[in-house]
């Protein structure tokens, strides 16, 4: 079942969005070479602490940390640790989330370590976010899910391939409906598929966390022996950007962008709900 949400409800979801955007830029700022990973989880419980908020990434299924830190070739669900230290060159997909009075928000982004990155990576990260913009656009009343889906993958088959052949949009995982929890129902597919139907109707009240994972080769993963690590099966790097959106009845409202999405979603012709807590 497909957990639809008051104005009331949307409204505490937007304090939970904001507390994750504040994690993003304090982690951003923190993603630097010679930080470890575990540095930037740290960062991420003082930003979570301060704001009175709780972790729904710490514990859940027995996940041991605030964030989830995928450097270069991991796709998702990388763990903080002491050893794994940032290098000039690198990238870093962070994701965070925070819950405030039971609703949650969930977000990530892709960050560059220092300096001296080939343009295909900044060129895969901005094809990964705006895909994940043109998802966003698509959630609109009377549309399906299967909008959202088809929005993302098509954007990104749209633009040019890189030098290693294709992007490869990751199967495993995708996005997911959020509210009294971090993952509910519906998932999400960044891809379109004729067995998973049209999905949902989206209405007033529907929330969702738009993540599309995306590679510089295969589109194929594999979980290392932590049980949550994943990588992709060929080494490419990937990159990894995700919002949690509402939709209201005066338009999208993105949660846990600091402007609600607006300067984004102008660009691209739509215009977003009023932020509940301005």
């Amino acid at each position: 079942m497909v957990e639809i949400k008051t104005p009331e409800q949307i409204a505490k979801m937007r304090e939970a969005g904001l507390v994750v955007a504040a994690i993003h830029e304090a982690t951003r700022a923190a993603a630097v070479p010679g930080a470890s990973t575990k540095d930037l989880d740290d960062v991420a419980r003082k930003v979570i602490a301060d704001h009175g908020a709780k972790s729904n990434f710490l514990g859940y299924g027995g996940f041991p940390a605030t964030i989830c830190t995928s450097v270069n070739d991991i796709v998702v669900h990388g763990i903080p640790d002491r050893e794994t230290v940032l290098k000039d060159g690198d990238i870093i997909s962070i994701d965070a989330g925070a819950i405030v009075d039971g609703w949650h928000g969930d977000a990530a982004f892709t960050a560059f370590v220092g300096t001296g990155h080939a343009p295909e990576l900044y060129e895969l990260s901005r094809v990964t976010e705006e895909s994940m913009w043109a998802g966003i656009a698509a959630v609109r009343k009377g549309h399906r899910l299967v909008d959202i889906s088809k929005a993302i993958e098509g954007y990104i088959r749209r633009q040019p391939r890189p030098a290693s052949g294709k992007y490869g949009i990751i199967e495993d995982y995708g996005g997911h409906g959020i509210g009294t929890q971090m993952h509910m129902d519906p998932h999400l597919l960044n891809y379109v598929s004729k067995k998973r139907g049209k999905g949902p109707r989206l209405v007033s009240g529907f929330c969702i966390a738009i993540e599309p994972m995306v590679s510089l080769g295969t589109a194929k993963t594999h979980v290392l022996a932590d049980d949550w690590t994943v990588k992709t099966d060929d080494g490419t790097w990937s990159s990894h950007w995700e919002h949690s959106v509402a939709l209201t009845e005066e338009g999208p409202l993105v949660l846990t962008a600091v402007d609600g999405g607006k300067a984004k979603l102008a660009e691209l012709g739509v215009e977003t709900a009023p932020d509940p807590l301005a």
